[in-house]
């Protein structure tokens, strides 16, 4: 079998090497065409992220008091993306709120040095979610479990959906660009993972817990989050292509960090009010 037909027949274990860093022992060749086809498989990992957090969060929180559990709970999630969104949303932010030129935030965000403004959003972004898994932890182990699988399938999922919606800001070069080309097929698949993946997720929660108002509960959950995660990344996205003319890989990784901390404060409002 050659390079090619080893590509065609990857595209989950692509999207697993460029957006995780859990363990696939195959070799993958990232061309153009497997980048696209990966695109739809992204909530698929996000799910498989979000199981290992919340079994991280139980067992922290089993060892220890709620804060560093919070905390150990955060560090695994960022070693397991390799802080590859963690940088696209402090690249985003030296750009965007340095409120220049469409140029010259575009040249800003393919600077690899981090300036004040990257830094500040990176410390405040890090402490909001802390501050909410110690809330979801506090609240008990099928609330956070729920919260950070619904986090991380439906960041992941709006990321394929942008990929769809909105044009590259630099058109024909940068990374972004290779990833686009999705069709409505795809953006029909990946909602429908999601779905299946997010309901599984809450199903076995409902069942931990056992009782008819966490039933309730968690059928609200499972209504809110898909709606304010296509709400607010749109309004964003929306915001942030009419400045950029279109959408670049920082933003992608600045959506989905966003979207999350967004998915968390759904939960903590939810479960924790």
């Amino acid at each position: 079998m050659n390079g090619n037909n080893r590509s065609k027949d990857r595209p989950i274990a692509a999207a697993f090497q460029f957006l995780s860093r859990i363990p696939v022992p195959l070799e993958v060749d990232f061309t153009p065409e497997l980048l696209r086809r990966s695109v739809k498989h992204y909530p698929l990992v996000g799910f498989a992220i979000g199981a290992v957090l919340s079994l991280a969060a139980a067992v922290s929180a089993w060892l220890l008091p709620p804060m560093p559990a919070a905390v150990i709970t955060l560090a695994i999630w960022i070693w397991l993306t390799g802080g590859l969104h963690l940088d696209g949303w402090m690249d985003s932010a030296d750009a965007l709120l340095s409120y220049r030129s469409r140029e010259k935030m575009l040249e800003i965000m393919k600077d690899s040095r981090v300036g004040a403004m990257g830094v500040i959003a990176c410390i405040l972004l890090l402490l909001f979610k802390m501050s909410l898994l110690l809330t979801l932890i506090g609240s008990g182990f099928v609330y956070i479990g729920a919260a950070l699988l619904t986090a991380t399938i439906w960041s992941r999922w709006f990321m394929t959906y942008a990929l769809k919606v909105w044009p590259t800001a630099r058109k024909g070069e940068g990374l972004a660009q290779r990833f686009h080309g999705q069709t409505v097929g795809d953006i029909v698949i990946s909602t429908l993972v999601a779905l299946l993946l997010s309901a599984l997720g809450l199903t076995l929660a409902v069942w931990w817990e056992a009782t008819p108002a966490s039933w309730m509960l968690f059928l609200v959950y499972q209504l809110i989050v898909p709606c304010t995660v296509w709400l607010i990344g749109t309004l964003a996205a929306g915001r942030i292509s009419k400045r950029l003319g279109g959408l670049t890989g920082d933003v992608y990784g600045a959506l989905n960090e966003g979207l999350e901390a967004v998915i968390l404060l759904v939960a903590v409002i939810i479960f924790a009010g």
